[in-house]
């Protein structure tokens, strides 16, 4: 999702950015401490955890290129 393009960015819940990367909750965790995964979000203080839906896109894009894997457009 390009948000440069005046489209609107979503925010998903952490089941499905589970389900998307196939990461585990320790993993996931584990990935935002060590800066390799995008950090959570909380909305007015909110303890529930978002993240931006092209933030987890991105992530999962960069992944592909570095497998050497083409990103479809």
């Amino acid at each position: 999702m390009d948000t440069t393009q005046g489209s609107k960015d979503r925010f998903v819940r952490k089941s499905e950015v589970r389900h998307r990367t196939g990461l585990g909750n320790s993993t996931l965790y584990k990935m935002i401490a060590e800066g390799r995964f995008p950090a959570p979000l909380h909305p007015h203080g909110s303890r529930s955890a978002f993240w931006s839906e092209a933030a987890v896109e991105k992530w999962l894009a960069d992944r592909l290129v570095e497998a050497g894997q083409e990103v479809a457009a």
